[in-house]
């Protein structure tokens, strides 16, 4: 499988993603408050959200990019 193949499919499923989740989420653990042996931590929750336009982007490049290859071939 050429390596131009690999890369449209991989677009296509990372745009099928972008549009299921439309952004992810990650947890950090912060420390609130350090006396001794005393240790007081706190996770936080940050959301990075994606809009539908990359998902639809990086979709239709892996489209793009599959026909294109299939033609050179």
């Amino acid at each position: 499988m050429k390596t131009s193949t690999v890369f449209a499919i991989v677009l296509i499923a990372v745009g099928i993603m972008a549009f299921a989740y439309q952004g992810f989420t990650y947890t950090t653990r912060e420390k609130v408050v350090d006396l001794g042996p005393v240790h007081v931590t706190t996770e936080r929750t940050k959301t990075i959200p994606l809009p539908p336009i990359v998902g639809m982007i990086a979709a239709v490049s892996g489209v793009v990019l599959l026909v294109v290859g299939r033609k050179k071939a």
